[in-house]
């Protein structure tokens, strides 16, 4: 946990004490065992500020732990959540709040699917779990294990309804990631009990940067600009002067909500409400990517590698659209050019605006007019 020894007053959790032993471990002085050649620095500055803090002062880091929360993606049936959660922010996605002392569920459903894409992208997108209803057996259910697939959600849980078995979609989802998703009854309360217990087992790790895509923003009456979104990558903390893309502007934040709760810091896997100042709610779109990184980058075109579903049987061609899909973006892309394996093609993109994303993360790439088969594959992030 980087700096925390720096940031221990924030979270009023100091006593006083006697200076530790010599003899003491580094575990139990609060310091990693051991640091990798990339983490070094980093261990170095942890074990300066946690020494210093040492000689005066006793400090119980599971206090300074952030509130458990875990977002499922929830696909199959819509409003399946509304059982499970409280409804909150509603759109072309739609979010229900579970809470129970300090866990929290986030169930996000994509409201306007299968009339559009963007939504199960969206959804998707924010989800470290999913739970697939499955009610028939058609081209939206073969779409939504491809969409799971492709988007890397490894754990979710499966709902079989209208006797639907086990055995009649062991195939159709065989070496994809639902093929390792556990099949539940349809109660809630069962449900909601398990969820809960994944939230609890989540780990939140503090990080000296982060990154947060804006899903939406508004302007709040004595606040001023408000943004909500889940922290993609590392922490975001009050205070924090934000690098604002693609657009290059900056933010400050002036506060931190979590289901409506104050807090110091968001990290990642976190949804979180931030209060901005030095932005407008004009300047801001779904998309907009909040960052203290200076790792995150932006791309007006891309040279990469894709890798496609197995269904898709066509050649990508020159001139076709697609959209990529990365954090909270959703992206026209045209191909300028395509060459090598047909499966695994060496593609030329030129973007419609800006993608902003990190080196070597993937992209989603869906193809709106494709007619039953919407699902390309991913594309790899220069």
């Amino acid at each position: 946990m980087p700096g925390i020894g720096i940031r221990l007053f924030d979270f009023g959790v100091l006593s006083e004490r006697k200076p530790a032993p010599p003899n003491e471990t580094r575990e139990a002085r609060g310091l990693p065992a051991s640091c990798s050649p990339l983490q070094q620095d980093k261990c170095t500055i942890l074990e300066i500020a946690v020494e210093s803090n040492r000689k005066a002062y006793n400090f119980d880091l599971d206090s300074i732990q952030p509130m458990p929360n875990l977002n499922v993606a929830v696909l199959g049936k819509a409003e399946f959540s509304k059982d499970l959660g409280k409804k909150g922010t509603a759109s072309d996605i739609t979010f229900y709040n579970l809470k129970r002392g300090e866990t929290t569920v986030t169930f996000v459903e994509p409201t306007r699917y299968p009339e559009r894409l963007a939504p199960l992208f969206y959804a998707l997108s924010m989800a470290r779990r999913a739970i697939l209803v499955v009610e028939n057996i058609d081209q939206l259910f073969g779409e939504s294990v491809l969409a799971l697939d492709c988007m890397g959600i490894s754990e979710g849980y499966i709902v079989l309804k209208n006797y639907i078995s086990e055995e009649q979609i062991a195939p159709l989802v065989r070496s994809t990631v639902v093929e390792r998703y556990s099949v539940i009854d349809d109660n809630p309360i069962e449900i909601r009990e398990r969820l809960l217990e994944d939230a609890d087992a989540v780990v939140h790790v503090e990080s000296a940067f982060g990154t947060l895509p804006v899903d939406h923003f508004f302007n709040v009456r004595g606040v001023g600009t408000v943004v909500l979104g889940n922290v993609a990558e590392g922490t975001i903390r009050k205070h924090d002067l934000l690098r604002v893309l693609p657009d290059s502007k900056n933010a400050q934040v002036r506060s931190i909500q979590k289901h409506d709760e104050d807090f110091e810091s968001a990290s990642a896997g976190e949804r979180a409400g931030l209060a901005l100042k030095g932005i407008e709610v004009s300047e801001l779109d779904r998309g907009t990517v909040l960052t203290t990184n200076d790792a995150v980058k932006t791309s007006t075109s891309l040279s990469s590698r894709a890798e496609l579903v197995r269904y898709w049987q066509s050649p990508l061609r020159q001139g076709m659209v697609l959209h990529l899909g990365h954090w909270m973006q959703y992206i026209p892309a045209r191909i300028e050019s395509s060459s090598g394996d047909p499966r695994r093609p060496d593609l030329t993109l030129s973007l419609d605006k800006p993608l902003v994303h990190l080196p070597g993360d993937r992209a989603l790439m869906t193809y709106p007019e494709g007619g039953k088969l919407r699902i390309v594959g991913t594309i790899e992030l220069p």
